[in-house]
């Protein structure tokens, strides 16, 4: 059966790419569209999105057309009132509106009992590895600084990607280098400081759509990690997997890492699925090497150093950050 979808912010940039993209997927039957500046008139003249439905005012649409899932493309107070609505009502919810608050992240995770919340400040699969890689990469560099460019329509700053970037790198490290900067001779030329201090500069340009740098660098080194949407285009087949799996994931997930198995947990699932799958069919001396350890996603007959032992129900990248520290004891010439 089709998962029944309603769009609040339908005939914004976002929300008539949502709608279209609804429409597309088999599995996915768009029975509702939300946008208070439009309502009453036809999707189809507004968004150009071929549907024979009408939008409407506020969240009673939904409720009248039995939608499950409510995915929010609007403003940050405009979400608010949605998701206070979706709570009530038991509708599941799927939120790339930016502006949240962590006090708005932690209202709604004590709100959303009777249905789920997937929020994410960017939907491209690529974005979300960029996030993921800077993460990974923060605990070799002692300085890096985030670029994010949009725009020129986009009302807040830094992106909630960016921010939601910083924090990422902000945990995976904490040993960043001061900045030297003590001539500011134009007053924020460095920048915003981010979590951990990291520097956060946000560009707004007419033609750019979502775009975002990572430059992280050490001595005798840079690493750059960039990612470029260029078209609304790119953030659907994130939305759409986030509408299919929400319903499966109890109160709120923020971000898609462990939707498409990037987060810890998710990954330790993996292994022991791909561990009870060759135990199944291999002989009882495989299976006996097939088991997975859960807290470290590692073969128990894999040897560890002493470090490695001690931080395996670490999370990755703290693991990263006490194996970082370990090599520059080992190797001073570093």
């Amino acid at each position: 059966m089709a998962i029944k979808v309603g769009v609040f912010g339908a005939a914004g940039r976002m929300g008539r790419t949502v709608c279209e993209a609804v429409c597309a997927d088999p599995d996915l039957d768009l029975v509702a569209a939300v946008d208070p500046h439009h309502e009453g008139l036809d999707l189809r003249s507004v968004t150009g999105v071929d549907c024979d439905l009408h939008i409407g005012m506020d969240g009673g649409s939904l409720a009248d057309a039995g939608a499950t899932v409510a995915v929010d493309f609007t403003d940050a107070a405009g979400a608010r009132e949605n998701l206070h609505w979706c709570a009530e009502y038991g509708v599941h919810a799927v939120v790339g509106t930016t502006g949240l608050t962590d006090d708005d992240l932690d209202e709604l995770r004590s709100i959303f009992t009777r249905s789920n919340c997937v929020v994410a400040p960017n939907f491209a699969i690529g974005a979300v590895l960029m996030m993921r890689f800077a993460e990974l990469a923060a605990p070799w560099f002692p300085t890096a600084e985030i670029v994010e460019l949009h725009h020129d329509a986009k009302v807040d700053a830094p992106s909630g990607t960016a921010m939601l970037t910083a924090r990422r790198m902000a945990a995976a490290s904490a040993d960043w280098a001061d900045d030297p900067t003590v001539d500011h001779v134009v007053e924020g030329a460095r920048g915003g400081r981010g979590p951990g201090g990291i520097p956060v500069h946000s560009l707004r340009l007419r033609g750019l759509v979502a775009h975002q740098e990572v430059l992280l660098g050490a001595t005798g080194q840079s690493l750059t990690i960039r990612h470029d949407s260029y078209d609304r285009s790119s953030f659907m087949p994130g939305v759409i997997l986030a509408v299919k799996a929400v319903g499966d994931r109890p109160g709120l997930t923020v971000g898609l890492d462990s939707i498409l198995g990037l987060s810890p947990d998710s990954r330790c699932s993996a292994l022991e699925d791909r561990a009870r799958a060759d135990a199944q069919a291999a002989t009882p001396k495989r299976v006996l090497t097939s088991v997975v350890n859960r807290s470290s996603g590692r073969a128990p007959w894999r040897r560890t150093s002493s470090w490695k032992s001690r931080t395996s129900n670490a999370s990755p990248a703290a693991s990263i950050a006490v194996s970082r520290r370990a090599v520059i004891r080992r190797s001073p010439t570093l």
